[in-house]
């Protein structure tokens, strides 16, 4: 008799769940103390070379001579190299001791703090990043690519009505959500592009989408029907934030912000708080994004609405045009690599 042929007690299910759960947790306990002995072990070797640096002068050579020598005592050992060591010596100069067990950056993976290190200069910035990577569980690519977008720069910075709409904190935390711009890059577009293009092109890249728009949201759905008395209407994009249990309705125009624009969103964010929230949802959040803007004419226009709206801009180009026209055409690329490939293998 195999043991799947054994008769399990009618409790067993729900222990061996109980059991999978606290083994996974000691992993991960166990992972992050790991971590932390990792990242304090390197900043205390970077403080060394740091101290060494300035009191005797060590340079380039005798790094070399260095991670030539702990390498021979530990072979077994990653991480020794003369590029990581200088990097241990910059981590150490940007932090202090403290910040390895009182600060979201000690509880990073080693190669997310050369992310902050090589793609960041001030303590904000690094700070800012490394609570939000430990917060989201970033990986190391997303990390950098929300660095490379300026997602700190960009975060809460929309013009919007949210605290006369919304009380706080929800006025705060609701800012937090409306970027300006939006970068959109990941669309691969160029040139101008029509609103249902713009609206087809985010839905088919939805993960990156959800991504920029920011921690907290699930998707909806796009073209939301809503009747009202025999009229039909269409909302473009309908998302839903877990956290703050609130809709939020996108409005997409490729155009310049009108006035008009802040009536037709405030009409959909009325629409959906009647026909879709319920008595445990939060107020909706209305998000008008535009191919441009003037503030002023968006502060008129939502400084009397009633409901808590913003409105932002979005980019999807990952070079200006003029900067676009000057570069060679894809046709011409592809000649030459084919004419160095040609000539590589003669």
């Amino acid at each position: 008799m195999t043991s799947a042929d054994v008769a399990l007690p009618d409790e067993y299910g729900s222990t061996l769940r109980a059991l999978k759960e606290r083994v996974r947790g000691a992993r991960q306990k166990a992972h992050r103390a790991v971590n932390t002995e990792l990242i304090s072990l390197y900043w205390h070797l970077g403080h060394e070379i740091l101290v060494r640096r300035e009191r005797q002068g060590w340079g380039a050579g005798v790094m070399k001579r260095l991670a030539e020598d702990l390498r021979a005592e530990f072979p077994d050992m990653t991480g020794l190299s003369r590029s990581n060591l200088q990097y241990m010596r910059a981590f150490a100069a940007a932090w202090e001791e403290e910040a390895i067990v009182q600060q979201p950056v000690g509880q990073l993976p080693w190669g997310h703090v050369v992310t902050l290190l090589d793609k960041l200069d001030g303590p904000d910035a690094r700070n800012w990043y490394a609570a939000a990577a430990v917060q989201y569980g970033w990986s190391r690519n997303v990390l950098a690519n929300m660095i490379m977008n300026k997602s700190m720069e960009r975060t809460g910075t929309a013009p919007s009505n949210f605290t006369r709409s919304l009380p706080a904190p929800d006025s705060e935390l609701a800012q937090q959500t409306a970027k300006d711009p939006y970068a959109f890059e990941f669309l691969g577009l160029s040139g101008e592009v029509a609103e249902r293009d713009l609206e087809q092109a985010l839905m088919d890249r939805i993960v990156d989408t959800l991504r920029e728009l920011g921690p907290g949201f699930a998707f909806v759905g796009r073209q939301v029907h809503l009747e009202v008395e025999g009229d039909d209407f269409y909302i473009d994009l309908l998302f839903f934030h877990v956290e703050q249990l609130r809709y939020f309705v996108i409005e997409l125009k490729t155009g310049k912000f009108l006035p008009e624009y802040a009536g037709k969103l405030n009409f959909y964010v009325a629409l959906v708080d009647d026909k879709l929230r319920r008595e445990a949802h939060n107020d909706t959040v209305g998000i008008l994004i535009c191919g441009s803007k003037n503030d002023h004419t968006v502060r008129y226009a939502l400084g009397r609405s009633e409901s808590p709206m913003a409105v932002s801009t979005y980019t999807y180009e990952s070079l200006p045009p003029a900067e676009q026209r000057a570069l060679p055409a894809a046709d011409d690329l592809t000649a030459a690599f084919d004419q160095i490939s040609s000539n590589g293998s003669e």
